[in-house]
């Protein structure tokens, strides 16, 4: 078990690390806002204390280090989904990993973004009140692949 957990572990690591990236390249390349993990800090700060939905996360009570808690959330989560991709592929998985898998989980994954995190920080159930709601949704699609891309190179250079 020890061992499906540290792959996992790496695998989300990796897929976070390509996702920032790749967010990197959008912000330098094309014009598009660099990620502020500083509302979902703020966001995951409210949750415990009960308070999971917000007409807007920017008139929620501050937290001093939302930031920091946001950048620390956003590997938590890419790390929890790394290892639920290693506790669902089949154990030879590893030893010759596909693509198929870890995108499967990627895209999943887009559903706790749409249905839980964004309608938390007030802008709809999947970016719907954003003023393009159309272009976040493939957005985060692309982020969610690439983030699968990142899995999947790291469980080739693991096996």
């Amino acid at each position: 078990m020890f061992e499906v957990l540290w792959r996992g572990v790496l695998m989300g690591i990796g897929g976070t690390v390509f996702m920032d990236i790749w967010a990197i390249v959008l912000h330098r390349f094309f014009g598009q806002p660099a990620p502020n993990w500083a509302p979902v800090g703020r966001w995951f700060w409210h949750v415990p204390k009960g308070r999971v939905f917000h007409d807007s996360i920017a008139n929620a009570a501050p937290y001093e280090h939302e930031l920091t808690l946001g950048w620390i959330s956003h590997y938590a989560v890419g790390i929890l989904y790394g290892i639920i991709l290693a506790l669902v592929v089949p154990a030879s998985w590893f030893a010759n990993p596909t693509f198929l898998l870890p995108w499967i989980v990627g895209i999943i994954t887009v559903g706790a973004g749409w249905f839980l995190l964004q309608p938390g920080l007030g802008i709809g159930w999947a970016a719907s009140k954003t003023p393009n709601p159309n272009k976040v949704r493939f957005l985060n699609l692309v982020a969610h692949t690439i983030f699968a891309l990142g899995m999947y190179a790291v469980a080739l250079l693991i096996r």
